[in-house]
């Protein structure tokens, strides 16, 4: 896993592909609060992102070891529970 100290807020979070998938609101314990613009259709509240999906943290970005349409099925709420099993 990456050094999480080096992500800072406003960081850019990409998948391995290079796609856009959010952006660092901060860090909380060990999962990354994406701001809420990045939220999609649930605007109303953040989503994270577990930590172990960070393969790097280079410059202004955050990259993750998936791609970006496979990490954001890996969103979680801020309870803790993924996204996609909220909307089955």
């Amino acid at each position: 896993m990456a050094d999480l100290s080096a992500i800072k807020q406003h960081m850019e979070v990409i998948g391995a592909d290079g796609v856009h998938l959010g952006t660092v609101d901060k860090v909380e314990g060990d999962r990354i609060k994406l701001t809420r613009a990045d939220s999609g259709s649930h605007g109303d509240h953040h989503h994270f992102l577990s930590a172990g999906l960070v393969a790097a943290v280079e410059g202004n970005q955050v990259r993750l070891s998936a791609n970006a349409d496979n990490a954001a099925l890996l969103e979680e709420e801020e309870g803790g529970g993924a996204i996609a099993d909220r909307n089955e």
